[in-house]
């Protein structure tokens, strides 16, 4: 479905990423780790399409078409999803009007949905997940605590159902009971639809006690230094990252 081909990304003409390859399949959950610093969130970032992300060699393709040049808007409307390490508080912006607008955005005129409607789908979604109704009516993520904000990220993947979802450090700042909720849900929504493909950005591996992936991917000084199998998982557990650091 994603590939990333021999690409070389430049940050205030800083090189981040370099001669980087990287396949997820349709369906596929594919990991990326690596020590801080190596690339990560960039990569993600560059996946989404931002601008910041200058593409100097290389090209990535998407369910075979070339999409090195497209904008963000672009992206999003053939499927791709990013959710935040970091999700921004957005005073003024009530959450039910922000979605409905980016889920109609998405779709011919006819395929859009009014304001009831929209709002069925909307409770059905958050009552799957366990998530209040009374957060479904605050401005976007403000007020929110850490646990919070990643469950309406994953709320929002419901309701957009992308092709692709990118988890940038979706764990990052959560503690074990709302890592649990998160990834639980995560994992009904890849049963509800098994073609999603799924790319956990991440270092930590608890959330693997709730979704098992397909392929890991190792990414140090920007660029993937080995992929394979969950058994890569065991053994960057036991010995971190010191093997590459002698290559």
């Amino acid at each position: 479905m994603l590939k990333v081909e021999n690409l070389t990304c430049n940050i205030a003409d800083k090189v981040i990423l370099k001669d980087l390859n990287l396949t997820v399949k349709k369906g596929e959950i594919s990991v990326l780790m690596g020590p801080n610093g190596s690339g990560k969130s960039t990569l993600a970032k560059l996946l989404m399409g931002h601008p910041e992300c200058e593409i100097s060699e290389g090209k990535i393709t998407f369910q075979g078409k070339d999409i090195t040049d497209l904008d963000v808007t672009k992206r999003a409307r053939l499927g791709f999803f990013l959710a935040f390490q970091h999700p921004l508080e957005i005073p003024g912006v009530n959450f039910r009007s922000y979605l409905r607008l980016a889920y109609n955005s998405m779709r011919d005129k006819k395929e859009q949905l009014p304001v009831f409607k929209f709002r069925n789908i909307l409770q059905e979604k958050a009552k799957l997940l366990n998530i209040p109704d009374k957060l479904l009516d605050r401005n976007l993520n403000e007020g929110l605590s850490g646990g919070e904000k990643k469950k309406m990220e994953i709320l929002q993947m419901a309701i957009l159902n992308p092709k692709l979802a990118i988890l940038d450090e979706t764990d990052s700042g959560l503690d074990i009971d709302a890592l649990a909720i998160v990834f639980e849900n995560i994992a009904k929504l890849k049963s509800q639809n098994p073609d999603l493909s799924v790319l956990i950005i991440t270092h930590y591996h608890k959330v693997f006690t709730y979704l098992k992936p397909d392929s890991v991917n190792i990414i140090y000084h920007g660029t993937i230094v080995e992929s394979g199998d969950s058994s890569l998982l065991e053994k960057i557990e036991q010995n971190g990252y010191k093997e590459y650091e002698r290559k």
